[in-house]
């Protein structure tokens, strides 16, 4: 498990680097309906244009670029003796 939790605040400052005169603002937070995990979608600007990241929020509480891997079934392995 991954011990060092990325907040969604470090990310917004690393990818879109708010200032006054370019702000970050929040264009959609829902949910992905695979695996009911969290998005939120933003936009800034940048010197180059307009840009918009999608950040995802993972089962241990991170935010990150990319979508947490859903789970897939398993089977347990687990014996049984009476």
């Amino acid at each position: 498990m991954n011990n060092y939790c990325v907040s969604l605040r470090s990310l917004v400052d690393k990818w879109l680097a708010p200032t006054l005169s370019m702000p970050a603002r929040v264009t959609q937070v829902g949910r992905v309906l695979a695996t009911h995990g969290r998005f939120v979608r933003l936009e800034g600007r940048t010197s180059t244009g307009p840009l918009t990241i999608v950040f995802f929020r993972h089962d241990d509480g991170s935010w990150s670029v990319f979508p947490p891997v859903p789970a897939s079934p398993a089977m347990c392995g687990r014996l049984f003796v009476n």
